[in-house]
């Protein structure tokens, strides 16, 4: 096979084209919870902290241009995001295996009976005959 029908084949499986789903939900899903957090969480935090922004924390090392600048208020924020996203996944992956094993303890539909071997059928027919 040619390296371009290699890649189509890789390409258009199954579980490649769910995979690519997920990435595009998850990173939209990822923006709505980065703005549940900047624009309606942190906000109430830090109102019941006595009115902190959380995005203009910083601290500085060193004076001048040169000097390095830590965002530890963005990075709280960023631990929140994840921690948001993070419970979310957790509840999902748990439901799916709640949903998972329901399947697995469904007993299987009992398998119709065998047919009759030739004997057993023969041996039937001269029970009957018998009978008469």
């Amino acid at each position: 096979m040619s390296f371009i029908q290699d890649f189509k084949a890789f390409a258009l499986k199954g579980n490649v084209m769910d995979m690519a789903v997920g990435v595009i939900i998850g990173g939209a899903f990822g923006k709505i919870v980065s703005s549940l957090v900047d624009d309606v969480l942190m906000p109430l935090v830090g109102m019941a902290t006595g009115n902190v922004d959380f995005t203009s924390l910083k601290y500085q090392i060193g004076e001048g241009e040169g000097a390095a600048v830590l965002n530890y208020g963005t990075f709280i924020q960023n631990v929140v995001d994840f921690l948001i996203v993070a419970l979310c996944i957790f509840f999902m992956v748990k439901g799916i295996a709640a949903m998972n094993r329901k399947k697995e303890e469904e007993p299987a539909p009992a398998p119709a009976p065998a047919e009759p071997s030739a004997e057993e059928k023969l041996l039937t027919e001269i029970r009957d005959l018998l009978k008469k």
